[in-house]
């Protein structure tokens, strides 16, 4: 679908919007879905009142949330259609107080399907506008086959 819309900027913001319909809590960011690929995405995410902490920069939930919307995103992107993926844990690490537009990328390992139930770990970096890291996760994901219908 992303192929399909992805192209133009009202394409993203649609896209972005359903993905906050199907799963809602990611909408308290207000991503932007600027890239998405097998194995890789990246998430925009805009600094605003809204998703600010006591001190006036981007809380750390919020980039916890763009992380996992990231990674999650570029896991499903990457999986053939007969596996499923659920976030098992995630390690973070906050750098620098995130201020202005932020770029969450996350890359993923390539998927092997034949090896049955698995760890995988989508490595996501969380940039500011002057390309200086602000936040990194290490999101470990379980892959495992989807339940027959």
């Amino acid at each position: 679908m992303f192929r399909r819309f992805g192209a133009s900027a009202p394409g993203r913001w649609l896209f972005s919007w359903l993905v906050c319909r199907r799963a809602p809590y990611f909408a308290s960011i207000v991503p932007r879905i600027e890239e998405l690929e097998p194995g890789h995405c990246v998430v925009r995410l805009r600094d605003r009142r809204r998703v600010r902490n006591h001190l006036g920069s981007v809380h750390a939930i919020a980039l916890c949330n763009a992380a996992e919307l990231a990674g999650g995103l570029a896991t499903d992107a990457a999986l053939p259609a007969q596996l499923r993926w659920i976030p098992k844990g995630m390690q973070v690490r906050y750098l620098k107080k995130a201020h202005g537009t932020l770029r969450a990328t996350a890359n993923v390992p390539r998927i092997d399907a034949a090896r049955g139930p698995q760890e995988i770990h989508a490595k996501v970096e969380v940039h500011n506008s002057a390309d200086e890291l602000v936040f990194d996760a290490d999101i470990t994901m379980w892959v495992s086959p989807r339940a027959p219908a």
